[in-house]
């Protein structure tokens, strides 16, 4: 099977996980703070103010706990986007707002956010689809105009930058994930920034119990007094990263521009294999001064044959998926808005395997494959 996402893991990976077993600590530790302290600079922003957690949708749930929503709040979001973000929304009896995307980008505009903004709009929570960061120095703009929170789903944006300001900075809080499918992986894990210091430190410790002290092994011999004395000002969680992962996470990191030569070959190699297929549209450029990580490589076909396509595909090894369904169409959050972008979009959209493993072979296969795939497809459908 040619997979949709798969990890690159390797011997690196495996001596820093056996560094982790040797030291005989593989809870939160000096591991966990070196790979926030390395994705910090990553994206340009105080150490201090990351906190590696245990995935992105914890993140999330931080979030919309940190800022206080509640019954009394809306918060906008894209219909196509992850339902970690809706349940993050709706756990805090806010209500979530569905805001359309463009039918061929995925993404909303400022216009598609303002359009949803209510006088009861807490936050606004774009995706960043498929790591394409969309018009988010727009939507931030928007946002401090009208004083509302903008938090960031950077999930699929780990290497994604307008101007070379990175996707998730342009906001007030951001979250980015590092699950088994993404770029960079930890396994499970995410990272959280918070622009504001006072929130990163409430994050923290939101994350652990409540706590307003590290608890966890530090190569400091500065201990305070009666350092097993507990100070709990919040009622919190146990949402952190661990040393582990964290050492995965390290390695993964410096390995990131490998991994993004790879998959901007690939990219381009489906751009010219799969050019001038009639009906298929491809995947938008970025525009200049957009970095994607290119997280999705998505194609849109005729709705008429675009499941045919993808069972045909299946059945000669190929795995293809479409994300995300349209939340306003999910039914815990079904809703009666109009969003024609996004219906259009996940009636026709396809997302074809990219990932920094396949091999040269493995991209022709699956570019002649969709190719006959949708000849195949189309004349069964007369179209």
């Amino acid at each position: 099977m040619i997979n949709v996402f798969q990890p690159s893991l390797g011997e690196e990976e495996l001596a820093a996980v056996a560094e982790v077993f040797d030291s005989d600590w593989l809870g939160h530790g000096p591991r966990t703070k070196d790979f926030e302290a390395a994705f910090a600079r990553h994206i340009g922003v105080p150490a201090d103010n990351v906190v590696f957690i245990s995935s992105a949708t914890d993140g999330l749930f931080l979030a919309t706990e940190l800022l206080g929503c509640g019954p009394q709040d809306d918060v906008v979001l894209p219909s196509i986007s992850f339902v970690g973000a809706a349940n993050a929304v709706a756990a805090t009896g806010a209500r979530p707002v569905f805001c359309d995307v463009d039918r061929h980008t995925l993404n909303p505009s400022a216009e598609n956010v303002e359009r949803s903004l209510t006088p009861r709009t807490r936050a606004v929570l774009p995706l960043h689809y498929g790591g394409h960061p969309g018009a988010i120095d727009e939507i931030a703009r928007l946002c401090r105009e009208r004083g509302i929170t903008l938090i960031e789903d950077a999930a699929c944006a780990v290497t994604s930058a307008v101007d070379g300001q990175a996707c998730g900075t342009f906001g007030d809080l951001a979250v980015w994930s590092f699950d088994a499918m993404k770029i960079l992986v930890t396994g499970d894990g995410g990272m959280l920034y918070a622009r504001d210091p006072d929130h990163a430190r409430r994050v923290r410790a939101l994350a652990y119990h409540g706590l307003d002290q590290f608890s966890g092994r530090s190569r400091s011999s500065r201990v305070p007094h009666r350092w097993w004395e507990l100070s709990v000002r919040d009622f919190g969680h146990r949402m952190i990263g661990n040393d582990l992962t964290a050492a995965i996470g390290g390695v993964q990191l410096r390995r990131l521009p490998e991994f993004q030569r790879r998959r901007r070959a690939v990219v381009e190699a489906y751009d010219d294999l799969l050019a001038g297929i009639p009906g298929v549209r491809l995947p938008p450029r970025p525009p200049a001064g957009h970095t994607t990580s290119g997280y999705f490589y998505w194609v849109q076909l005729p709705p008429a044959i675009r499941d045919r396509v993808a069972a045909d595909l299946l059945d000669r090894g190929i795995y293809t998926t479409f994300r995300y369904p349209p939340l306003h169409k999910v039914p815990a959050y079904r809703s009666a808005a109009e969003l024609p972008g996004s219906d259009r979009a996940a009636e026709s959209t396809l997302l074809l395997p990219v990932h920094q493993s396949l091999a040269d072979a493995d991209v022709r296969t699956v570019a002649a494959e969709f190719r006959e795939a949708v000849e195949r497809a189309a004349t069964a459908a007369h179209i």
